[in-house]
């Protein structure tokens, strides 16, 4: 390992006449340079470079890693220093409510040093289009496409490594189930499972009126809330199926404000 850098996880690749680098890719707040990173004996270290870019660029922050990593400053210690940015993973379900995540993810980035990914459901994907949503969204299909081998990355892990706080807007009564039960058979419940409970968890459940006055509800709220994450209770009003009543997702803005409050708690950002 090499010193002064926390590794996210480590790889191998294998180079035409069975050359092989094992690689150590630093978290984003790392400071180190490509040079720094050792490599196999006669490999070309720009082939390298590009390999492991094709693989890692689409991960939230990497573009800064690269930034940094290609700075023409000697050592770390000449290197400037950088304003931590605060990293948000917004997780995104099958609720009807999902057709405002293109908002939510743009107010959340008028918020001063915020970054955002986004976690989707296959279900949510009927409500939003991705052209609509301007940062990194991942689903179900990039976990299994990351890895190959026992040492590469596992997707759930390194984004739960990544952010500071996690985000569900909306939490369907499906998905709801599934974590107050410890389920997880997407990319998006696995990151829940694997959360970090020093890590604020933000949720906001959204689903019909009768289905959110269902006894079962209540107890499985009130799990996630034993587990330590925060609820941005419904509200009522009239819902697009027709029902009037609770079970409407919170506005963006009432979100956005609770975002806020809690990244002013942790230090990681001031409220606008």
């Amino acid at each position: 390992m090499i010193s002064g850098v926390t590794p996210v996880f480590s790889t191998h690749y294998r180079f035409p006449k069975g050359r092989g680098v094992s690689c150590i890719i630093p978290l984003p707040s790392a400071r180190c340079h490509w040079p720094s990173v050792i490599v196999a004996d006669g490999v070309d270290f720009k082939s390298w470079q590009s390999l492991v870019e094709a693989r890692l660029g689409r991960l939230p922050g990497f573009e800064a890693i690269r930034a940094h990593m290609e700075s023409s400053a000697p050592c770390p210690a000449a290197a400037p220093l950088v304003k931590k940015q605060f990293h948000v993973l917004v997780g995104v379900t099958g609720s009807v409510a999902a057709l405002k995540l293109p908002l939510l993810v743009s107010r959340l980035l008028d918020i001063p040093d915020l970054e955002v990914a986004v976690v989707t459901t296959e279900r949510a994907k009927h409500f939003y289009s991705p052209q609509d949503v301007p940062v990194t969204l991942y689903s179900d299909a990039d976990e299994w496409e990351m890895w190959r081998c026992r040492s590469d990355p596992v997707l759930h892990i390194d984004l739960r490594r990544w952010a500071d706080l996690m985000l569900v807007a909306p939490l369907d009564a499906n998905t709801l189930g599934k974590v107050a039960s410890g389920i997880c058979d997407n990319l998006l419940t696995c990151v829940i499972r694997a959360w970090d409970s020093r890590k604020p968890l933000l949720f906001c459940p959204a689903m019909n009126t009768v289905m959110w006055e269902h006894p079962i509800t209540a107890q499985q709220v009130g799990q996630l809330k034993a587990f330590g994450y925060v609820e941005i209770p419904c509200v009522a009003k009239k819902l697009v199926c027709g029902d009037q009543g609770l079970g409407a997702m919170a506005e963006v803005s009432t979100i956005v404000d609770k975002v806020k409050e809690v990244l002013f708690q942790c230090g990681g950002s001031q409220q606008s």
